[in-house]
């Protein structure tokens, strides 16, 4: 009975970008030698030959074949030869190529999942058109600190921040090939600001200010649990290099985290749950998507309103990223509490903003779903996935058809096929960027001995209740 090859990666029926990256894969069937073909409805093609049951493409004609097919179904040809003149032909693979492109450069933190091994961090910018890599930053290059939460202002490479902790510690604003450190902590803020956003004139960026504690679980399949015992929204102005409370009426009564802009910058999303008590059960906090209006010449916020009420259905949304276009917001949905990654039944969801209508997305697979952002012309959505092992993530691209439909997403290609199945560090927060960073790991050391620069709180909100001593009992 015909059938299609195993391979890996897993490619078949995938919907890609046209400008992608040669997607080099290893052939899992016997054979002594392999003939691979690529044909296309106008007739191109090209041929492979492997002895290995490696199957690498050159990158040009990988390009032009794909360049000159958009909107079109190619087909990948696959027949095996063995020992005695014996061949065997597959049922073809197919490859549905988009008219879209994804942007060119995609940004990751690369470092060994669990939650102990940050001795050995980098973010790195990957070409999404070939395989060039190169380190923005590498956390041995300054005494070993752990590095997080690297942000980009709407895609754009040279509007950037990243955060580090250890004896360099600071907030690192790029803007361009300009590097500027800042504490952004204040005496009026019990815990640092974390989970940045930049609002899209770059005036502001948006934080959580969270105190974040670990749990560990004799359960193998749930073994660690990071939760919040407070969190609120904060925000801070560029340009005066000030920080103020995004809530100017209300600060204790929920947890707030991870904001998120509309691309016109009049509404800040975020994830919100009721302040947790003394002697809580973390499986019962369930955070609910909000959202809240800011008019920025004024610097104020109105009315704070729930868009996605996950709480009544038991369960707990993270990660809110809104479309370019500004109609769409695509979410994780777990069971509870808010840091999906440990989570297997973590999966994505995606709401339309203008009717309510919220989707499980087609792309989801039985392991955790998580991080995820949209690329600049809204037509792809990287994300990480840890479908292959269920311990490291990876990055998936998926096409937007439309609100409710996607195509198959297919794993980051690697020159050498091979490299997931042997790699065990972990692709983290995965960002679609529009072009090269111009900053590289010496330019962050020739800045981390610099005295940072200190923010000033301002407005009347002070984060108070959060202090509440309740949370220093030592259990916590």
């Amino acid at each position: 009975m015909k059938r299609q090859p195993v391979t890996e990666p897993d490619y078949a029926g995938a919907t890609i970008p046209y400008n992608i990256a040669p997607l080099n894969f290893l052939i899992k069937e016997e054979g002594t030698s392999f003939n691979v073909k690529v044909v296309s409805p106008d007739g191109s093609e090209m041929s492979v030959r492997s002895s290995t049951g490696i199957v690498r493409f050159k990158e040009k004609a990988w390009k032009n074949l794909l360049s000159m097919n958009k909107g079109e179904e190619v087909k990948i040809e696959i027949i095996s030869h063995e020992r005695g003149n014996e061949s065997r032909k597959f049922t073809p693979l197919s490859l549905y190529v988009a008219e879209e492109p994804v942007d060119p450069f995609l940004v990751y933190r690369i470092l060994y999942p669990g939650y102990e091994a940050w001795l050995d961090m980098k973010i790195i910018q990957r070409s999404t058109e070939g395989f060039y890599a190169t380190s923005v930053f590498e956390n041995q290059l300054l005494d070993n600190g752990c590095v997080n939460c690297h942000s980009f202002m709407q895609n754009d490479p040279g509007k950037m921040l990243i955060h580090v902790r250890g004896s360099k510690s600071g907030t690192y604003f790029v803007d361009n090939k300009d590097i500027i450190k800042r504490e952004l902590k204040t005496e009026n803020m019990p815990a640092n600001a974390v989970y940045p956003a930049w609002h899209p004139s770059g005036r502001f960026v948006a934080f959580s200010s969270n105190k974040t504690v670990q749990a560990f679980h004799a359960r193998p399949e749930k073994n660690i649990e990071v939760f919040d015992l407070f969190s609120s929204l904060v925000l801070f102005d560029v340009e005066n290099n000030e920080m103020m409370a995004c809530n100017e009426s209300d600060t204790i009564r929920y947890m707030e985290t991870f904001p998120y802009w509309s691309p016109d910058g009049s509404y800040l999303y975020y994830c919100r749950a009721p302040q947790v008590g003394e002697g809580f059960d973390f499986r019962e906090v369930k955070y609910d998507l909000a959202r809240i209006p800011f008019d920025p010449e004024k610097r104020s916020f109105g009315n704070a309103e729930v868009i996605f009420n996950a709480s009544a259905i038991g369960k707990s949304v993270s990660f809110p990223t809104v479309s370019p276009e500004g109609n769409s917001v695509v979410f994780t949905l777990h069971d509870y509490g808010t840091f999906s990654i440990w989570h297997r039944e973590a999966d994505l969801y995606l709401s339309n903003i203008i009717n309510g209508k919220t989707v499980k997305m087609s792309l989801n697979s039985d392991e955790s779903e998580s991080y995820h952002s949209w690329s600049s012309n809204g037509k792809w959505l990287v994300f990480s996935s840890k479908r292959g092992d269920g311990l490291s993530a990876r990055p998936y691209f998926a096409y937007l058809f439309s609100a409710d439909s996607t195509g198959k997403p297919f794993v980051l290609p690697q020159i050498d096929p091979g490299l997931y199945s042997r790699m065990k560090k972990t692709f983290n927060r995965p960002e679609f960027v529009t072009g090269k960073i111009s900053v590289n790991p010496r330019d962050f050391v020739r800045v981390s001995s610099d005295e940072p620069v200190r923010t000033t709180w301002t407005g009347k909100t002070e984060l108070k209740g959060i202090q509440d001593n309740r949370y220093k009992n030592e259990k916590y």
